[in-house]
């Protein structure tokens, strides 16, 4: 497989993900970062790194709402629950070392 076709492919699975992500707004960052070790912001943080490394201008608040569809701060108020104490707990045992 060819390098442009690679990335042409790349890309179409990470539009994928992000669209899966989006369309499931049940499904918690807290319990994406306790089960996988990644969330939303890590997805929209590393689009931003790469948009820097390859010299492009995005901002924190574009690369969030590339991912999540919509202002970060919008989405949070839609969807974004508080924390349960388990899922807390969870949280602290894997990401406080």
């Amino acid at each position: 497989m060819d390098d442009k076709t690679r990335t042409e492919l790349e890309a179409a699975a990470f539009r994928r993900l992000v669209g899966h992500l989006r369309e499931r707004t049940d499904v918690q960052n807290i319990d994406l970062m306790n089960l996988a070790g990644f969330c939303r912001n890590c997805l929209s943080n590393w689009l931003k790194d790469a948009a820097d490394a390859q010299g492009v201008a995005m901002t924190k608040d574009e690369s969030r709402e590339a991912v999540y569809g919509m202002p970060y701060d919008e989405w949070k108020a839609k969807h974004q629950g508080a924390a349960t104490p388990a899922q807390a707990e969870a949280f602290s045992k894997t990401h406080n070392h």
